[in-house]
């Protein structure tokens, strides 16, 4: 037996759960993460010839793995949302990202400073990387496919999808505010900040939100009112476009030198906008979201392996404890402080801000960084604490998911007909009930 044939027995045998698996697990507490997490754990241990796993002299694959999972992932949710964008119609998501997301940087850079006695750098890196939530790793507490309703998804699954659409951009500043750092041998200077400022801030971020405004009204005019037929692509419902927009977004923010996370979800909300209740995003999600499923579960499958060879070896008990403390304390704190008054009832305050997922794009923010600066921590340790908090999060989440959310949803249909929308009430009758 060759390992290259055994790999890609296992690639077949991968794509193949992908694609059995949800309909298995549906309606269980079970995710499909959690599963290939343990998959990949439960074959490193049989006597195989499998490669050894390591991110650390293989961080550039690392970083452009997750690096696609992450930009299909963010085009995928920038697709399904169906509320219109706004100021009060978006009005959870803003207080997600403004208030939750500084909080918990601020916190989990504390904890590592302290507990862990990391230079600043370092502990600033492990804030930024551990700040975006990812909800497609439990697909319960996100919007589903893209439909004709505007108001037909409950307040959760918008906020967290939201939120997660755009953390994931605005991540990028606080990595690079932690480069920064580090190449300045942890000493922070009034032109340092000032630079920061302008341009890791101001400028990327106006720019990936530009580009992706640019490039979504143009990709909206041309899919849906382009002169020539052959070029309105709407009408041939080809979903490998999805992934021409996903890299065009990408790519073209790059090449000016602004965050593409950012504007591949704001492309995907902008081509969503130009003819909102049109069957082609339908088309468009799906597709992304077939490949996007694929390439997660490729990874978790190799996430559970590293684990399974001794990844976390390196991990302490302080680092451990850093990872339980942001998930159990920091970030349901702060979300429940960010939600306080929000649209969103007491309940669904609560379940919004527990559901703080870590996954894909804590492991690409890690291996960007580290393919530049040294931190002054080891890169075998901050792997095996980034490692640990993403494991803890998808079994932590994987397993409530389905019963929390599930809970909800039946709360919500008996509000709604005891509220008089009678015994098969419309999908946003149900939505708009808070609880």
């Amino acid at each position: 037996m060759t390992t290259a044939d055994l790999l890609f027995a296992l690639l077949g045998a991968v794509a193949l759960a992908a694609a059995v698996l949800p309909r298995l697990l549906a309606r269980k507490p079970l995710s499909l993460p959690l599963v290939f997490l343990a998959l990949g754990a439960a074959v490193q241990l049989l006597p195989l010839p499998l490669p050894e796993i390591d991110p650390v002299a293989d961080g550039v694959w690392v970083e452009h793995f997750a690096e696609i999972c992450v930009v299909l992932s963010l085009m995928g949710a920038g697709l399904a949302l169906n509320r219109p964008f706004g100021r009060a119609t978006w009005q959870g998501v803003w207080r997600q990202l403004g208030i939750t997301m500084p909080l918990t940087i601020a916190a989990v850079a504390a904890l590592a400073w302290g507990l862990l006695d990391w230079p600043a750098a370092a502990a600033l890196l492990l804030a930024a990387v551990l700040a975006p939530t990812d909800p497609v790793l439990a697909s319960e507490v996100r919007v589903g496919e893209p439909t004709d309703a505007e108001h037909d998804e409950d307040e959760v699954r918008f906020t967290l999808t939201g939120e997660a659409g755009l953390n994931d951009g605005l991540a990028f500043p606080f990595v690079a505010g932690a480069t920064a750092l580090a190449a300045a041998g942890g000493q922070i200077t009034g032109g340092g900040v000032g630079h920061w400022l302008l341009v890791d801030v101001l400028y990327k971020c106006t720019a990936g939100v530009a580009a992706g405004l640019a490039v979504g009204a143009l990709l909206g005019r041309l899919f849906f009112r382009a002169r020539w037929r052959a070029m309105r692509l709407s009408e041939h419902s080809e979903g490998f476009v999805a992934l021409g927009v996903t890299f065009l977004a990408y790519g073209v923010t790059e090449l000016v030198h602004g965050y593409g996370f950012l504007a591949v979800f704001v492309t995907a909300c902008r081509i969503r906008s130009a003819e909102r209740t049109h069957g082609y995003h339908g088309v468009l999600h799906d597709f992304v979201e077939q490949i996007e499923r694929l390439l997660t579960a490729g990874l978790l499958f190799l996430a559970g392996a590293f684990v399974a060879q001794g990844g976390l070896g390196p991990l302490s008990w302080q680092g451990a404890a850093v990872g339980m403390v942001l998930l159990f304390v920091v970030r349901p704190l702060a979300g429940w402080v960010a939600q306080f008054r929000a649209a969103a009832g007491p309940r669904e305050r609560v379940v919004t801000a527990f559901f703080g997922i870590r996954g894909i794009g804590s492991l690409f923010y890690l291996a960007y960084a580290l393919d530049s600066h040294d931190f002054g921590v080891p890169p075998e340790v901050l792997w095996a604490v980034v490692t640990f908090t993403v494991v803890a999060s998808v079994v932590l989440h994987g397993v409530s998911a389905t019963p929390v959310i599930s809970r909800l949803d039946r709360l919500r249909l008996h509000r709604a007909r005891t509220n008089g929308a009678g015994p098969d009430p419309h999908d946003h009758e149900v939505a708009g009930e808070r609880l």
